[in-house]
């Protein structure tokens, strides 16, 4: 006599869940391509406001999106994908329906022998050009061994980078910006150049940024030179800014189909 059916209703995991719904689908679609307030969710996705930030509700109770309040205007607040935690999330569902289908979602780090592709442009913005896209433009160009053009601007540039700055990428990632390579530029002296991206990290810089006719995306970021404290308390926003731009700039990576080909420098 065979065994009893077993009970098999077992609920899909939370991922799957959120991810499934056509709208919250679209809403992530939206955010993996850059930082967004509602108002252009809305427009992107053709659905009422309330709708959207019910979705939006849904997804940050999910930990899939979270939020920050916009440093240009402190009403707004830009919603971001979390894609560390869906990359998480999409692995630990696969495992959820057969240990064989769990995937190991790291990002890669090891060195990639005689790869080949075109050179890209990009070009980070922010306000004052002395940390946040400094930096993003330092780690692209490490994480890639220079076959990506990288650059960086300001809309309202200070004189130098920040000493943190240069201090973060030297100690965490082992790149030196000391001498000549500290002084910061205003985004007006690069018009004309091509970039094949443009990426604004700082929700002011976001507004007046000058349209250079190619594809632009924003990723709404804390300026760590603005944090309280001095000392190693001021130095850890530098260090928590950092780390969240590295892992912005891995995702990024396969969009711009260069393959990373450095190991990242641990502390």
């Amino acid at each position: 006599m065979g065994s009893p059916p077993q009970d098999v209703t077992v609920e899909p995991p939370q991922f799957l869940r959120l991810a499934a719904h056509p709208l919250r689908w679209r809403l992530l679609t939206a955010l993996a391509e850059g930082d967004h307030r509602v108002r252009e969710l809305v427009e992107r996705v053709g659905e009422p406001q309330n709708l959207v930030s019910y979705h939006l509700r849904l997804l940050r109770d999910g930990g899939l999106v979270v939020a920050r309040r916009s440093s240009f205007d402190g009403r707004d607040s830009y919603y971001r994908l979390d894609l560390d935690r869906c990359a998480d999330a999409l692995a630990a569902s696969g495992a959820a329906l057969h240990p064989a289908l769990r995937q190991d979602t790291a990002l890669p780090r090891r060195p990639v022998a005689g790869a080949r592709s075109p050179r890209v442009a990009v070009l980070f913005v922010c306000t004052g050009n002395s940390a946040r896209s400094p930096i993003a433009a330092a780690l692209l160009r490490h994480h890639t061994a220079g076959r990506v053009t990288t650059a960086s601007a300001g809309t309202r540039p200070k004189p130098h980078l920040h000493p943190d700055a240069v201090r973060v990428l030297s100690e965490s990632y082992g790149i030196d910006l000391s001498g000549g390579r500290t002084r910061t530029r205003h985004v007006d002296a690069l018009a004309g150049r091509r970039f094949d991206h443009v990426i604004t990290l700082c929700d002011k810089a976001r507004e007046v940024c000058p349209r250079f006719g190619t594809r632009q995306v924003h990723w709404s970021m804390a300026d760590p030179g603005a944090a309280d404290g001095t000392g190693q308390a001021g130095y850890a926003a530098f260090q928590h800014a950092a780390a969240d731009i590295d892992t912005r700039i891995r995702y990024l990576i396969p969009v711009l189909n260069i393959p990373e080909t450095l190991a990242r420098s641990e502390p």
